[in-house]
């Protein structure tokens, strides 16, 4: 049928198929049934459904919960890959800094700026990855959620509320890996505060990496660009965290940059609450006697009191970031076919 009513078949009989079914009977037959149909029968009403989706929030959540679990659970490609990184990753930075978190192995700046150091590159190598790695894993998703979306199937909310949560046990078990290997040999302080303020901020912090990468992928049309714009962030983190470019240092009309990065939070908690109550440990700095606490005050503009708005902050950013990867995936529409 497609060859003969081909535009080359047209060509070679010199007719218009077209042109001869517009001035046809059946032509004006069918038009005439289409006008006679579109007119409905006197007493009756349109068709209406109460909701637009065919189950309730909850049971559209549960459904794409159990569908994200099973996707997950089949692509060893991104979940098995990254908890073997954040192992070795454990493991490296385990042996290059053993001990050195210490505080008894702490005797002048440099040894305090080591660990700090240490607290920064892991917690940057580890959040990076995340948001690498989960990038082209939502791009394919989100592929499978315009079919799906506009089939009627499920709300975007219920999508987007199901891949988030879908990424806590994942992130809780890189954060106990992290606690089991990392944290014994860098020689951090085994007290229980310690303890539950470091695995609560790298718990924040991977998360807030994690959703990033996903606001991400939803915000671009391509993962070319979303890895374009990661990179820019990543830039920014490291130059407005506050441990390359102290906070004291920084130009005013650039120190807006520092408070809303949420790696200068992260550090304020790891340093605060790892060094940062220390007022009797003596250092020598730059030639004079200092306590850790002082040093880290003066210095880097850490600052203890400021622990709870650290906190707060730190559970604000992933709900930041993944309420604007639901309201993006909501609105925001990039197929074109």
């Amino acid at each position: 049928m497609l060859e003969v009513t081909s535009t080359s078949m047209e060509l070679q009989l010199g007719v218009d198929f077209a042109q001869i079914y517009r001035e046809s009977s059946m032509c004006k037959d069918k038009d005439m049934l289409v006008k006679r149909l579109s007119i409905p029968v006197p007493g009756t009403s349109d068709l209406h459904f109460s909701t637009q989706f065919p189950q309730k929030f909850r049971e559209q959540f549960k459904a794409c919960l159990w569908k994200q679990c099973l996707s997950y659970w089949r692509t060893p490609s991104y979940n098995l890959v990254r908890m073997v990184f954040i192992t070795v990753a454990c493991i490296f930075f385990g042996v290059l800094f053993w001990q050195k978190g210490n505080i008894n192995h702490i005797n002048d700046q440099q040894g305090l700026i080591t660990i700090l150091g240490c607290m920064y590159g892991t917690t940057l190598f580890s959040g990076i990855n995340n948001c690498q790695s989960v990038m082209p894993f939502v791009s394919v998703e989100r592929s499978v959620v315009y079919r799906e979306r506009f089939a009627g199937m499920y709300s975007p909310w219920a999508y987007s509320f199901a891949q988030v949560a879908m990424e806590i046990p994942y992130v809780l078990v890189q954060v106990v890996i992290f606690m089991l290997i990392a944290y014994p040999m860098i020689g951090y302080e085994w007290t229980a505060a310690k303890f539950f303020w470091f695995m609560y901020t790298m718990l924040c912090t991977l998360f807030y990496f994690l959703y990033l990468g996903m606001m991400i992928v939803s915000l671009t049309p391509n993962i070319q660009i979303a890895s374009i714009l990661a990179s820019m962030f990543y830039t920014l983190q490291n130059l407005m965290s506050g441990f390359i470019v102290p906070a004291p240092q920084i130009p005013k009309w650039w120190i807006w940059l520092y408070y809303i990065s949420p790696m200068s939070w992260t550090l304020n908690v790891f340093f605060t609450t790892q060094f940062g109550d220390h007022d009797d440990r003596m250092i020598d700095v730059f030639g004079e006697t200092k306590s850790v606490a002082a040093f880290m005050r003066d210095y880097f503009g850490f600052r203890r009191d400021l622990l709870p708005l650290a906190a707060v902050a730190l559970a604000a950013f992933p709900v930041l970031f993944a309420a604007l990867f639901g309201y993006n995936i909501s609105k925001l529409n990039f197929q074109r076919r």
